[in-house]
């Protein structure tokens, strides 16, 4: 996973560290306004991260309670998937290509479960970033098994299966 030069020199000049949900991230920016959300939580008005995923590797499905908007850097094409709660999949290729339907961008509203994995080759990687508002906080951050998932949404059991650890 980690064999590429490339991906390498990313975590050296960016300073990523392993992120819970697979891959490697940073906080690039946190905003130093705050806000008060209606149930009482203080959150910063915003949060930014780079995040890189190596071939091979997938940020497993997760939600948070806040907007999300994906940013395509480098390196090859993300395949972004969401569940709605209403239990609607979509699949968004990020990406440079926007004449074959790449995006450079997307939002993943707050509360829709989501995952990716880089579509390139086996030495390949996606840098990515993600801007959320309200800030981002790992008490919103939620990444349940796969057991979870597939009870709250068993018509989708092969991408589940494909994007959880266990």
């Amino acid at each position: 996973m980690r064999n590429n030069p490339a991906v390498e020199e990313f975590i050296a000049r960016l300073g990523l560290h392993p992120h819970p949900e697979g891959g490697f991230f940073v906080e690039s920016f946190r905003s130093p306004l705050e806000q008060t959300l209606p149930d009482g939580r203080v959150r910063a008005t915003s949060t930014a991260i780079y995040f890189l995923l190596p071939s091979g590797a997938f940020s497993a499905w997760h939600r948070v309670s806040s907007d999300e908007v994906w940013h395509f850097y480098d390196g090859d094409p993300l395949e972004l998937t969401t569940i709605s709660r209403e239990g609607v999949l979509e699949k968004v290729t990020l990406g440079r290509e926007i004449t074959s339907g790449q995006r450079p961008q997307f939002v993943v509203a707050a509360g829709v479960w989501q995952a990716a994995k880089p579509q390139g080759g086996e030495n390949g990687f996606s840098l990515a970033g993600c801007t959320v508002a309200p800030g981002f906080d790992f008490a919103d951050f939620e990444m349940p098994d796969r057991a979870a998932l597939l009870n709250l949404f068993p018509g989708h059991s092969a991408v589940i299966s494909a994007l959880t650890r266990n």
